[in-house]
């Protein structure tokens, strides 16, 4: 009968002194559970996803940074805005210091880094200024919230700054002009009419045309006004068509150092007076006149038209009937 084969390793004693492998050992992470590896692994992912989005959103300048406010560069832009009345910032500043700043402030990065970092402001001109009065009283007023914008080029921030006045407060119409006026002559559009079309694309074509009307007044009289953001629509207009003329520029500054005005009303009538044809008197103002007498029927009146004008006839056509269409006349002609 043949011997049956042992299956037993005939080296039976030099495996059993083998370790066993362990599985564990093989985690990325030495002895840790898979479950745990697993979930520091989601945690960095999701760590890592966070970064990602914070970092993109900052360089979109979607995020608001709290930045200490005398790093920011006020002029970086030439500003919009010409005036703002104590009243208006009165209300502004009151506010922030009963609820804090609602509203952040545009800027773009300049240079510098960390807290010694430099940012040119875009817009919250009013904003800026009411903070820094508030900080010179309070140190706690002395950071900004900012949201940090990188305009692909200039005339996108002078864009930003335009809409955002034209949004919360409004300009006056020279105000307007004076910054096509300015991106013009800094470079940032090459005419002004792409200037307009660039920083007032969104307005009719009819404002646009008004506005371009005010450039020639910033042009020859911004140094002698001293209330230019109170000059109406209907005479900035009379004042951009005289300056087409020749020497009206220097009649009207002339006109302009005289009065000296301390009003923006005595400013406006100062202008008007020199937009006078020279010659014509002055406009007064007319006692009321008295509706013109009622003839009675037995005095009748017949109006003839004639070569040389109109002729009143009949017993009603007396010097109380006369006096009464004089004075009719003369407040017509006011």
């Amino acid at each position: 009968m043949a011997k049956r084969k042992r299956l037993t390793p005939a080296n039976l004693e030099f495996m059993s002194e083998t370790p066993a492998l362990e599985t564990k050992s093989l985690s990325p992470l030495g002895n840790a559970p898979i479950a745990q590896v697993a979930s520091d692994a989601a945690k960095h992912s999701a760590l890592d996803e966070l970064s990602d989005v914070v970092g993109r959103s900052v360089q979109a300048g979607l995020m608001i940074q709290s930045l200490p406010l005398d790093r920011i560069v006020a002029d970086h832009l030439v500003r919009d805005r010409v005036v703002v009345t104590d009243e208006d910032m009165l209300a502004l500043t009151t506010s922030i210091r009963n609820r804090g700043q609602q509203t952040p402030i545009e800027v773009t990065y300049l240079d510098g880094a960390g807290e010694a970092s430099r940012y040119g402001l875009i817009s919250g001109w009013r904003r800026l200024g009411a903070l820094r009065q508030l900080a010179a009283e309070d140190e706690k007023f002395s950071r900004i919230n900012a949201l940090v914008r990188a305009p692909a080029a200039a005339s996108d921030a002078y864009v930003a700054m335009v809409e955002e006045n034209e949004i919360r407060v409004g300009l006056s119409f020279f105000e307007r002009a004076r910054i096509v006026e300015r991106a013009v002559s800094g470079g940032v559009y090459p005419t002004q009419k792409a200037a307009l079309n660039g920083l007032f694309g969104s307005v009719s074509r009819a404002k646009r045309s008004k506005i371009g009307s005010f450039v020639s007044i910033v042009r020859e009289l911004e140094e002698r006004l001293k209330f230019p953001t109170h000059i109406s629509e209907r005479l900035g207009l009379q004042i951009a068509k005289a300056l087409d003329g020749q020497g009206a520029a220097m009649r009207l500054s002339q006109a302009l150092m005289r009065a000296n005005a301390d009003t923006p009303e005595d400013e406006a009538a100062a202008i008007t007076a020199a937009l006078r044809p020279a010659g014509q008197p002055k406009a007064t103002k007319t006692a009321p006149v008295q509706a013109a007498r009622k003839p009675s029927t037995d005095t009748p009146i017949t109006l003839t038209q004639t070569a040389q004008g109109i002729t009143l006839t009949g017993q009603g056509v007396d010097a109380a009937f006369k006096a009464d269409l004089e004075g009719w006349l003369a407040a017509r002609q006011a």
